[in-house]
């Protein structure tokens, strides 16, 4: 299996579908790298989870993930050595809170699902340090019961707070201040308790300037009868810190201690929520654990495609049993590849532990590899045709395969030459049925089809369509490849019986009739009559209208069979049909009886040289053959 085999049948957007009923990041991680199993051990125990967890849906339990976040990154901050912030410290208590809840559950859940029960025994329980970091942290910072020294500080800090709003207060009030002051509020800036003064009296105000507005109207002083007790403040605040981190490190302390543990808590809890996102899903869709096998046997019974919306029409498919090659055949838009991305695809799901839509009696094979070839390969990148990419994805499957591999090829031997397409597709095919593959393949070609009804392995399959209406019907008939749809369609609209039954016979034996026909039976080529006998007969010289052109030429050359006639337009002979033409003005009207036409359709130039040389000018035949040697050389 590949990248190519997921995309092309679609098993990401699949995953994503499920991923949306993960409660927490933990399950969207570990589904995000979750791939088809090969193993029939491992699909087993992956569909009986997801059974077992559909099972406690069903009993309309709700399964108490709340609280539970992915802390992935909280775990590795605190393995690097960094204390834990109180907002940290919190969602791993939540976590931890989260993991009791859920151990509580599960194992009251051992008689429905005895499996993931006894993955609940594996997780540890931190009520102690849920409690120490619940009595420690508060409101996401830490509490003043954390410590008696806290507490002790903070009550310094309280009391000095409170003696520094008195005198700032006390400031505000006073009547000699009243001129200085512009607005009548203590402000604070950076930890330093000021009021705002007006600029023009900041020298009146004793006092430490802290800031100046951005107008600079107004200055913010610190009065000096407050100064020591604001150094008193920032030593306290400092005391503060100091202790806050002595208690931060001692509960980030705690959970390192039990990393291990918790760890472990992580993966249980990523398992449960991918598990219960798989079973909501199946409970969505009504989903059922199909049987399984390990030598190559599907059984689809009633199955839907677990993309498609609406009401699609269920499939019904067999491979692995009395034929290990099907070819399918059927016309366009009539689901053949419907058929292939659906077996595909529930193959996929089910090695992932996805339940599917189908009835209990189907089964799936557990491959070793599943290949696709499917859809238009064309790669503009590497300048490959679409046949030359199919060749190519063909050749690639065709090095990875091996006896426990299942194949869907889609037109397989198409976009070439059909004689050749055909041959290739039948060699290819012969190949991987060689190799002991389970291969799929849809064809427009008869005579794949043909191969396929001679082989005892191989199996015919065709799309039904209604003959009536001549729509597809999206439903698989297997062992049934029938008449062909083209000699269907034509006979629906009519053609003549002999041609139909003609080409049947050649679809059959290829015995082509080569007989010529009788003589009589020939129409012979006639040159056309005139239909308006009044047309005006183009003469050399007459001056026309060009339709096309909107503009005027004059005929060189009179009308031919075909009613073109040779007209001269702007230095060059262009044929034109009479129709394209009208006349102007004729050769009669516009010169005199004996006028030289010929020189209309030669230049000043060229007259002029004819008429030296034909007067033996030596200049003229010098110039002649100096054109000459230019030419040669």
């Amino acid at each position: 299996m590949n990248n190519a085999t997921y995309e092309k049948l679609e098993y990401n957007e699949l995953k994503q579908i499920v991923k949306s009923y993960c409660v927490s990041g933990l399950g969207k991680q570990l589904l995000d790298q979750l791939k088809p199993s090969t193993n029939i051990k491992a699909v087993k125990n992956r569909l009986n989870e997801t059974t077992e967890a559909r099972v406690i849906l069903d009993t309309e339990s709700h399964v108490p993930f709340l609280g539970v976040s992915n802390i992935d990154n909280t775990i590795r901050n605190l393995e690097k050595g960094l204390i834990l912030g109180s907002s940290e410290l919190v969602s791993i208590s939540d976590f931890l809170r989260g993991c009791r809840k859920i151990k509580k559950f599960m194992l009251g859940k051992e008689f429905l699902a005895p499996v993931l029960a006894s993955y609940a025994k594996s997780m540890t329980e931190f009520k102690n340090v849920e409690e120490e970091i619940n009595f420690s942290i508060k409101g996401n910072s830490v509490d003043s019961a954390a410590s008696k020294e806290l507490k002790r500080v903070r009550s310094s800090i309280e009391a000095v707070e409170e003696k520094i709003n008195e005198r700032l207060n006390k400031f505000l009030k006073s009547s000699t201040n009243q001129k200085y002051i512009q607005e009548f509020f203590i402000s604070k800036k950076d930890d330093r308790y000021t009021i705002p003064i007006k600029a023009s009296y900041k020298n009146q105000v004793p006092g430490t300037i802290i800031e100046v507005s951005s107008k600079g109207s107004t200055v913010f002083i610190e009065p000096n009868t407050v100064a020591k007790l604001t150094g008193e403040l920032a030593s306290l605040k400092a005391e503060e810190a100091v202790i806050e981190y002595q208690i931060l490190a001692t509960l980030s302390g705690m959970i390192l201690e039990s990393m291990n543990e918790i760890k472990i808590n992580i993966d249980l809890i990523s398992q449960y929520d991918m598990v219960f996102a798989k079973a909501k899903f199946s409970k969505h869709i009504g989903g059922i654990e199909p049987k399984l096998n390990d030598y190559g046997y599907i059984k689809l019974v009633n199955c839907i495609h677990p993309l498609l919306t609406g009401e699609p029409v269920p499939l019904h498919f067999e491979i692995g049993k009395d034929y290990r090659s099907l070819i399918i055949t059927g016309p366009n838009a009539g689901g053949k590849t419907i058929v292939l991305k659906t077996i595909g695809l529930l193959t996929l799901a089910t090695l992932s532990g996805f339940h599917i839509t189908a009835d209990k009696e189907t089964e799936i094979a557990v491959f070793e590899n599943i290949f696709a070839d499917i859809g238009d390969n064309q790669s503009i990148e590497n300048a490959l045709s679409t046949f030359s990419s199919h060749m190519k994805n063909l050749s690639d499957i065709m090095r990875a395969s091996n006896n426990n591999t299942l194949l869907l090829f889609d037109e397989i031997g198409s976009g070439t030459e059909p004689n050749e397409g055909a041959a290739l597709a039948i060699s290819i095919l012969e190949e991987f049925y060689h190799m002991g593959c389970i291969t799929i393949a849809t064809t427009h070609y008869g005579e794949i089809k043909r191969f396929s009804e001679m082989h005892n392995d191989f199996m015919n399959a065709a799309m039904r369509f209604n003959s009536e209406t001549l729509e597809p019907m999206y439903t698989l008939m297997i062992g049934k490849s029938g008449e062909s749809n083209a000699l269907w369609i034509s006979r629906k609209m009519n053609v003549h019986e002999n041609v139909l039954q003609r080409a049947k016979d050649y679809m059959e034996n290829k015995e082509y009739h080569l007989g010529r026909v009788n003589e009589d039976k020939i129409r012979k080529p006639k040159i056309m009559k005139e239909k308006n006998q009044d047309r005006h007969e183009y003469k050399k010289g007459d001056r026309v209208k060009l339709l096309d052109h909107d503009d005027f030429g004059l005929v060189y050359k009179e009308m031919d069979h075909f009613y073109n006639i040779v007209v001269f337009y702007r230095g060059e002979f262009m044929e034109v049909n009479v129709k394209r033409i009208s006349l102007e003005t004729s050769a009669k009207e516009l010169y005199p009886e004996g006028y030289d036409l010929e020189t209309l359709f030669t230049d000043y130039s060229t007259r002029k040289m004819h008429h030296d040389i034909e007067r033996g000018s030596k200049k003229a035949l010098k110039k002649i053959q100096k054109e000459i040697r230019k030419k040669k050389g």
